[in-house]
């Protein structure tokens, strides 16, 4: 059975594109796309998808706000996060929404990656945003 994903970006280019690569994966299935964030909650509500893979920033409806948004829409829908903002504390934030995942732009490849960690009950953090993660303080 193949993970069911709404896809949400108001860049219609990188929204085709990142469509194109996720739908090489044999176990991802893209079935809808949208280019606003009222749209997004839109396609949840009727496709009831498994994942949301959405822009932070996106007109009508953007952020925390969309994410509370898409869970009110379809409760097990999980939420991956796409930002070209790489700071940890606000890849936490948005975990701290509700989203189940953050990935960069700048590691749109680990899509695939995070869809099935999200599917399978983890978090997922791409690379370039666990990179900025403040280390731990030595044990005393």
């Amino acid at each position: 059975m193949k993970t069911r994903v709404v896809l949400a970006d108001d860049h219609k280019l990188f929204r085709e594109t990142l469509s194109n690569m996720l739908q090489r994966q044999p176990d991802i299935e893209v079935v809808g796309q949208a280019g606003d964030g009222i749209e997004a909650v839109d396609l949840v509500r009727s496709l009831l998808p498994d994942v949301v893979v959405t822009d932070m920033r996106m007109p009508r409806l953007t952020g925390s706000a969309a994410i509370a948004q898409f869970r009110a829409a379809h409760a097990g829908v999980k939420v991956i996060v796409l930002s070209v903002n790489s700071v940890h504390v606000l890849a936490s934030q948005m975990l701290a929404a509700g989203a189940h995942g953050y990935v960069t732009k700048a590691d749109a490849e680990e899509l695939p990656r995070a869809i099935r960690a999200v599917m399978s009950g983890l978090e997922y953090l791409s690379p370039e945003v666990r990179a900025t993660a403040a280390p731990a303080s030595p044990a005393r």
